[in-house]
C-alpha cells in the first residue's frame, strides 16, 4: 500500500524532517505533525509512544518520533527511530518543505545524517 505524505523541515536544534500524511481525513494516520510543527516535541513523543511508534514500521511515524526525540535531546532514541525508518519495509514518497519529493528512506537518511552531523559538531 502506497500513501503520499507531506514533510516539513523544522528549525530545531538541528534540521529534522517531519511528515504529515496527505491522505483523506478519514484515512489519515496521526503522526503528530501538528505537535511537531508548533514546537511541542513533548506532546509529539507522548502521542507517538502511546500509539506504539517506536515499534512502528511506518516511515512517517518513525521519522516524526525521531524528530521529537531529537528536539528533546534524546539523541540515541532519535538515531534508533531514524535507522528504523531507513530499514522499514514500508516506503512511499514524502514531499519536503521545499516542494521536492523524496522516497521515505531518503528522507529518513537525510534526518539521520543531519542528526549525526549535529552530534559530531557538538562533541568537538
Amino acid at each position: 500500500m502506497s500513501i503520499t505524505a507531506l514533510a516539513a523541515t523544522l528549525l530545531l536544534s538541528q534540521a529534522s524532517v517531519t511528515a504529515a500524511p496527505a491522505t483523506p481525513l478519514n484515512d489519515r494516520i496521526d503522526v503528530a505533525y501538528s505537535e511537531l510543527s508548533t514546537g511541542n516535541a513533548d506532546a509529539a513523543v507522548r502521542k507517538l509512544e502511546a500509539k506504539g511508534g517506536a515499534k512502528s514500521e511506518d516511515p512517517a511515524t518513525l521519522i516524526n518520533l525521531g524528530a521529537a526525540y531529537a528536539a528533546n535531546g534524546q539523541t540515541e532514541k532519535a538515531l534508533a527511530s531514524y535507522r528504523a525508518a531507513v530499514s522499514s519495509q514500508d516506503r512511499y514518497d514524502l514531499q519536503l518543505a521545499d516542494g521536492s519529493w523524496v522516497d521515505s528512506r531518503a528522507a529518513a537518511r537525510l534526518a539521520l545524517n543531519n542528526l549525526l552531523r549535529t552530534t559530531a559538531r557538538a562533541s568537538r
